[in-house]
């Protein structure tokens, strides 16, 4: 039973985008074509460049951000505002999610590759505002983003987070390798299941998952 599996949990760790919402209001359509046009406008190049740029970057580095510090230089704050300047009128509030969120009993964190502000956008949108005890952007990490292990170990550092006795829930199955390794119990939340050792449980219907958890 997966009640039995997290019974030792006192540390629940959320990711943002895809995971506290469902992936199909696209919220990342829009946020994606903000990073086009501010490589575009940077970098002095073609959108199609642009948008190679963007996906190679976030292959590669683990978000576009990182590639463009890397291998540009650039001040990732201006980025940051640029990009999630977008439209939240897709998302709705979710009382069956809340009262679930609510039911976990221990610490419960947001932790996003994007910035903190826009994180509390969307969680206030999604009627989560007063749910978790901290949110935290990649700014809180150094600009290191998942799934680089340096992202996690700032994260976790500053929440001073038991890495036994704590859960993540993530979309990017990338993002649960290093929480694997250090003893959490890890959750894929996606339309469709990722099979790899580091994915210990997969669901599509995250409210319904922590139904499952609590009584």
């Amino acid at each position: 039973m997966p009640r039995d599996l997290f019974a030792h949990i006192t540390h629940w760790v959320f990711d943002l985008d895809n995971t506290l919402y469902p992936p199909g209001v696209r919220l990342f359509d829009q946020i994606e074509l903000r990073m086009t046009n501010f490589v575009m406008e940077t970098l002095g190049v073609d959108r199609s460049q642009a948008d190679h740029l963007r996906i190679t970057y976030w292959r590669e580095y683990g978000t576009t951000l990182a590639g463009l510090m890397q291998e540009h230089g650039i001040d990732p704050n201006p980025y940051l505002t640029e990009v999630h300047e977008i439209s939240l009128e897709a998302l709705a509030p979710d009382r069956e999610l809340r009262e679930r969120i609510d039911a976990l009993p221990g610490r419960k964190i947001v932790y996003t590759n994007g910035s903190a502000p826009y994180a509390e956008r969307v969680i206030d949108a999604r009627g989560l505002k007063g749910a978790f005890d901290a949110v935290y952007g990649v700014e809180h990490a150094g600009f290191h983003p998942k799934p680089d292990q340096r992202a996690f170990e700032r994260i976790f550092s500053a929440d001073r987070l038991d890495t036994l006795k704590a859960a993540m829930f993530e979309d990017d199955a990338r993002n649960l390798v290093v929480p694997h390794a250090l003893g959490m119990r890890t959750v894929h939340v996606a339309p469709t299941p990722h099979s790899a050792a580091h994915v210990q449980h997969h669901t599509d219907d995250l409210a319904g998952f922590l139904a499952r958890l609590v009584n």
